[in-house]
């Protein structure tokens, strides 16, 4: 279901917004009950939990009313609802907020962490996390990074001002720097410039992977600093494709230290973490012209990098 303009008469709750569903506007709907066409159409939550949702008070009409779980169907009306979990882990590291202002928001996110509510995560993610600290309800984040990297977030604080931010991003007037740990290839040389068309894997919808065709995706990658078996380099992304930075890594032959999809899956997406072996990749610097103020912004972050302690194994590109 599309995702509706936000209605300002339904507040958040412990920092989730609500999300809201738009009922079919056929008058001769087969569901007598509001109850049934959630169920029906919702049915991951299952029957018997959205009637103890709606008699706690957790479904709600447009103007915030409680929908009761012998509430009728009607045709064309929006109803609002809470996403909640009956278990969620709990990601034990801190984020921290490196600047503020009346309009942006930057902050340093640690791994494992989510950026927004989705999958295993609602309470446990950086936005719903912000919302509950700093009370801003109207926060929402500019851009993203996968919940596996460390490192710089952005934030909107008044949604007159998020389409300005977000389009640096689609414009590409944003610049970008992250730090990653991987293998160290002395007979490789440095910098290297990586294009490739990355595409979503075929039967791993949680995996990327280089195809045949037209480049859509471009890193620029340094050698910073060396120790033993591993190295230090500085990524520089000119797009920006899902797992790009860890894709095009691994695709040189030097796979990110840490990483559990890359070249192969040591642990799915559901699978419980393993809090000391992250994934050794930090965004680590921004920058760009600030559309609200005008000002010349760059921020860096204050998280670093640990070397493995491990040996990598070298392979191929």
């Amino acid at each position: 279901m599309a995702r509706l303009p936000r209605n300002s008469l339904i507040p958040t709750r412990l920092g989730v917004s609500p999300s809201c569903v738009a009922l079919p506007s056929d008058k001769h709907a087969p569901w007598p009950t509001l109850l049934d066409f959630l169920a029906e159409r919702l049915p991951a939550v299952g029957r018997e939990s959205w009637r103890q949702r709606m008699a706690s008070g957790e479904v709600l009409g447009e103007t915030g009313e409680p929908q009761l779980p012998d509430a009728p169907f009607v045709p064309g009306s929006r109803v609002y609802y809470y996403r909640a979990l009956e278990q969620e882990p709990e990601v034990p590291f801190t984020e921290s907020v490196v600047f503020r202002d009346d309009h942006l928001l930057v902050v340093d996110k640690p791994h494992f962490l989510p950026v927004t509510p989705g999958g295993r995560y609602v309470q446990q993610t950086l936005l719903v996390r912000l919302k509950r600290r700093l009370g801003i309800d109207s926060l929402s984040p500019i851009h993203r990074i996968d919940r596996e990297t460390a490192g710089l977030v952005l934030f909107s604080l008044r949604p007159e001002d998020r389409d300005a931010y977000q389009g640096l991003f689609r414009e590409r007037a944003v610049h970008k720097l992250y730090e990653a740990v991987a293998p160290h290839d002395p007979t490789m040389s440095w910098p290297v410039v990586r294009r490739s068309r990355i595409a979503e894997e075929d039967g791993a919808f949680f995996r990327m992977c280089e195809v045949m065709g037209e480049p859509n995706s471009e890193t620029r990658i340094e050698l910073l600093e060396s120790m033993d078996h591993w190295a230090r380099y500085r990524l520089a992304p000119l797009t920006g494709k899902r797992h790009q930075l860890r894709v095009h890594m691994n695709a040189l032959g030097l796979p990110i230290a840490g990483d559990q999809f890359y070249p192969q899956v040591l642990r799915g997406p559901d699978e419980a973490e393993d809090y000391a072996e992250p994934l050794r990749l930090l965004a680590c610097e921004i920058g760009f012209v600030d559309p609200v103020t005008g000002e010349q912004r760059r921020f860096r972050s204050a998280l670093t990098l640990a070397w493995p302690s491990l040996r990598p194994a070298l392979r191929a590109p």
